[in-house]
């Protein structure tokens, strides 16, 4: 295989296989035979392709292909024959289906969503099969074992095979039940695109796309408050991409970030829906983070932006939804408004009570307040915390910087 085809191949893993297993869950009825079905679908492509051509829709192909590789293997196991034969059946006919606005990745997180598992198993689901995170890197970003987590995968796939959970989007009475866990885990999608939990590259700006599409396909079924929160918040980082990574892949800071680069286009359309959510008097956590983004986005300049109402904000969201992440965020918005000392105090006593301990952004928080305050031995340390606790190459490499600025090298 020459190396253009080896990379076609690649990208193409990359930017379709969620989407491809999420079709072959739907056609195969079985997370275990679907993740066969997907691996045996790609060494297919990597046999014929070279020889066939690539075809005009990879994506379609390797569907097929899997689905009729899942099928010979089930007709050659005798005693799967009756499975077999409904399997096949509901391939036929899923085949000639339409394509709807309920998509078969937006199924399958309803699938991974239900009120049947645990809060805990839901997000390990969706991180592996939609996300498709390793188990090592569930378990770092959520402060578990990998066996941990890899127990939660398989008793979540085995729940939905045994209690026969439905593949597919609920019916309106039950949309808005499961409506908390799909933005969580939409949103925990799209922060995975945004800044990746460990690798090579900050972003996967194919799962951030991916998460704003869903985003929006959940609004055509439901338009609530907190579905166009989500969405909004989701448009107003977005906006901000072109402007934070540096040539290197380096994250640029906000204050540095060029907001001529910034989208104007993804900023208007997110605005607009800010404010539809939070006129309908029914926002909730999401809306209120959309609006903390809409705020810096109108900002021509990090010393022009109203850090007073993003406080106000922040005050309101954690009264919403408690969590020391968001009064981490908070104490950065506090020291923009009062001053460096007054936000690291604020970080030092979410430090002190034993939380964010392991959360590297926390002690890089930290560690640019000190330095902001010319306390270089306390700057030096935090910043060394902060890159033992990093999973992400480029921002490792930016702490590496700021270290080596701060020893004057």
């Amino acid at each position: 295989m020459d190396e253009a085809l080896r990379v076609l191949l690649d990208d193409t893993y990359r930017a379709e296989s969620r989407r491809v297993l999420a079709t072959l869950i739907r056609l195969l009825g079985d997370f275990d035979l679907a993740e066969e079905a997907l691996h045996e679908a790609f060494r297919a492509a990597m046999e014929q392709w070279p020889r066939a051509g690539v075809p005009a829709n990879p994506r379609a192909w390797l569907v097929s292909a899997g689905r009729f590789k899942a099928i010979d293997n089930l007709r050659r196991q005798r005693r799967f024959q009756a499975l077999d034969e409904q399997h096949e059946a509901m391939a036929v006919v899923a085949a000639d289906e339409a394509e709807s606005v309920e998509d078969d990745r937006l199924r399958l997180i309803f699938t991974c969503c239900h009120p049947a598992l645990s809060a805990d198993a839901q997000v390990a689901l969706c991180l592996r099969e939609v996300c498709d995170l390793t188990t090592e890197q569930i378990a770092h970003a959520y402060l578990s074992t990998p066996s941990t987590v890899a127990q939660r995968i398989v008793r979540a796939k085995a729940k939905i095979r045994d209690a026969r959970i439905p593949y597919e989007v609920p019916g309106r009475g039950e949309l808005a039940a499961r409506l908390e866990a799909v933005l969580r885990v939409i949103y925990l999608v799209f922060n995975e695109g945004y800044f990746a939990s460990s690798g090579d590259s900050l972003t996967r700006s194919q799962l951030s796309a991916e998460a704003i599409r869903l985003g929006r396909l959940l609004l055509e079924l439901l338009p609530e408050p907190e579905v166009m929160g989500l969405l909004a918040l989701m448009l107003l980082h977005e906006a901000r991409c072109p402007a934070r990574l540096s040539t290197g892949g380096e994250p640029v800071l906000l204050e540095e970030q060029d907001r001529a680069l910034w989208d104007a286009a993804l900023i208007a359309e997110g605005d607009a829906l800010v404010l539809q959510a939070l006129r309908s008097r029914r926002f909730g956590p999401y809306s209120l983070q959309a609006a903390i983004a809409a705020v810096h986005a109108e900002a021509p300049s990090m010393a022009a932006t109203d850090w007073a109402q993003i406080v106000g904000l922040y005050d309101a969201l954690l009264q919403a939804t408690p969590s020391p992440v968001i009064e981490l965020n908070r104490a950065v918005a506090l020291a923009m408004r009062d001053g460096p000392r007054a936000g690291l105090a604020q970080i030092e006593a979410i430090l002190q009570r034993g939380e964010l301990t392991d959360y590297h952004l926390a002690h890089a928080a930290l560690a640019d307040l000190h330095r902001r305050l010319g306390q270089t031995t306390q700057a030096r340390d935090a910043y060394r915390q902060a890159l033992a606790l990093s999973q992400q190459a480029p921002d490792r490499r930016f702490l590496e910087r700021r270290l080596r600025e701060l020893s004057g090298d």
